[in-house]
């Protein structure tokens, strides 16, 4: 697997390269060499290149994974200063003080901004950004700090705390690694050939591979292995370099390797993917007929561009498909605003005013986005294969798009949305039931209180109020990775678009979904029958 995180190290017929901040809404990422030279790449090229790998001085250990440990006699002339240049502002973050002493105060010191009587970490994390981010940018880049974030600076203090002064250098200042001398080009053919074989086994020990890739240089490069292979440290060295620690599955490994058919998607437009995908609830509710604790069944429809969840389902028995039909109406309609539902969650988005879409929906609108989907990506249950559902699909005029098998990266950002929901919703009810059987309370049944009204408006409250508003973090869009986004952020739309039509990305949906059926009569709104 290629490492293309920012600061990684790749190899293109034999020149090594650094990896800059990735553009993956188009496919690309840029590099720039040691000599200062810069290309720009797209994801396919580096997958595809047979002489592209990962460089062996970097890995997630860094620079010093299985050697001896760095020091600061491993970093280049000049960047000491540069990384003492970097401990000041920790210091001052965390004390107030750039020495970091309270009894040797600079003058000044300690600033408003950064004393910690009447800061916290965080605020003084954050006037440090604005403050560098305020610096001249050349002087910045000459002292390496043009491009310091928030996470950048806890990154760097969890290093003073662990190396000290090593900890705020990067690992591209340290020396270069030797390298594997020994690992020549009859080697390196040997191990290559004896990956492919292995991916079509069954798993084998790194001991077992060893033996194959040695016998592999006596019977067809008819070369001595005693003497032209290195040692077995060595070799594991090697392959976990090349290949990963291996830890995987072998069947995943084999899907890892399979070629892309029909390319890939990028997404950049609300409405362009929704990903759908059901789990059983993690709370126990009470059924409204006999009040008995039972477990239901929670479908999500997300916007994979936005973060959006547009819609969902909870359902006593195992959905059907008519139950995802119904989700994919919800995800075209406006969502009304509730009884117990304050003006702060009626809708936000500028380019068309709340007014308005009250006026084309006939009720008041909650903060929710709603658009016809283009493309509609689920997993191979057989709910998603009905011929009911996919009918529904082509009437409503959506692309179907099955994730991959064995490919749950296809559909990781809902996936990865029910682990967020429980963190952040569910592990603070009455009745959770945990993760398995053995997280499981000593009474879940008995605690479950809501019934499931209660908890399908509980959820659809939390969503408006808090997910829709909850900042994106590492899925912030790659425009503007560090920007202070959400789902329903106004700045998404306003910088990506200057028309007041598509004043925002929501709002050309609702303009462009208006213009259809919708002006000739009013689709029922939730809840209500069609």
């Amino acid at each position: 697997m290629l490492d293309l995180s920012p600061g990684a190290g790749l190899v293109l017929d034999g020149t090594e390269w650094a990896v800059e901040p990735r553009e993956p809404e188009l496919g690309r990422v840029q590099l720039v060499a040691l000599d200062g030279a810069r290309q720009r790449v797209s994801f396919r090229f580096l997958a595809n290149h047979p002489g592209c790998r990962s460089s062996s001085r970097t890995n997630a250990a860094g620079a010093d994974r299985g050697r001896q440990t760095k020091t600061l006699q491993d970093l280049k002339p000049g960047k000491r200063e540069l990384s003492a240049v970097r401990l000041t502002h920790l210091l001052e973050v965390a004390t107030g003080f750039r020495s970091g002493d309270p009894l040797r105060p600079g003058p000044g010191e300690p600033k408003p901004e950064y004393d910690p009587a009447r800061t916290t970490l965080t605020s003084r994390r954050l006037s440090k950004v604005a403050e560098l981010g305020a610096m001249d940018r050349q002087q910045a880049r000459v002292l390496g700090l043009d491009r310091v974030g928030y996470r950048t600076l806890i990154r760097w203090d969890q290093g003073r705390r662990r190396f000290g002064l090593l900890g705020c250098a990067d690992d591209r200042w340290l020396r270069e690694s030797g390298g594997h001398p020994s690992v020549s080009e009859a080697v390196r053919e040997a191990i290559f050939a004896v990956r492919q074989e292995t991916l079509h086994r069954s798993r084998v020990s790194m001991r077992t591979k060893d033996r194959m890739i040695r016998q592999y240089l006596r019977e067809v490069l008819h070369l001595d292995p005693e003497e032209d292979v290195p040692s077995y440290r060595t070799l594991c060295r090697v392959w976990k370099e090349w290949f990963g620690p291996g830890g995987s599955r072998q069947r995943y490994v084999r899907s890892a390797e399979l070629p892309e058919k029909n390319g890939y998607v990028l997404v950049h437009r609300p409405g362009q993917v929704v990903a759908l995908d059901t789990t059983v609830l993690p709370v126990m509710v009470r059924e409204s007929v006999f009040g008995d604790p039972v477990k239901v069944h929670l479908t999500l429809a997300m916007d994979v561009h936005t973060r959006s969840l547009c819609a969902f389902r909870l359902t006593l028995v195992s959905d059907t498909s008519v139950d995802v039909a119904m989700l994919l109406r919800d995800v075209m309609l406006p969502l009304p605003m509730r009884d117990d539902w304050g003006e702060d969650l009626e809708w936000p988005y500028p380019g068309l005013p709340a007014a308005v879409v009250a006026e084309f929906a006939g009720h008041r609108v909650a903060g929710l986005p709603f658009f016809a989907p283009e493309t509609v990506t689920t997993d191979h249950g057989s709910v998603y294969r009905n011929h009911h559902l996919v009918e529904v699909e082509r009437v409503v005029g959506c692309n179907i798009l099955p994730a991959r098998v064995l490919r749950p990266t296809d559909k990781q950002s809902v996936e990865r949305a029910f682990g967020s929901i429980r963190s952040l919703l569910f592990e603070h009810l009455p009745g959770y039931t945990g993760i398995d059987a053995a997280d499981r309370g000593a009474d879940p049944e008995g605690d479950a209180v809501l019934t499931i009204e209660e908890m399908e408006h509980l959820i659809a409250t939390w969503i408006v109020s808090v997910w829709q508003r909850r900042r994106l973090g590492e899925y912030a869009p790659s425009w503007d990775p560090g920007g202070d986004h959400s789902p329903e952020h106004p700045v998404r739309g306003v910088l990506r678009a200057g028309r007041v039509r598509d004043g925002h990305p929501v709002a050309g949906a609702v303009l462009r979904t208006a213009a259809g059926p919708l002006r000739q009569h009013r689709r029922p709104a939730r809840g209500e029958d069609p």
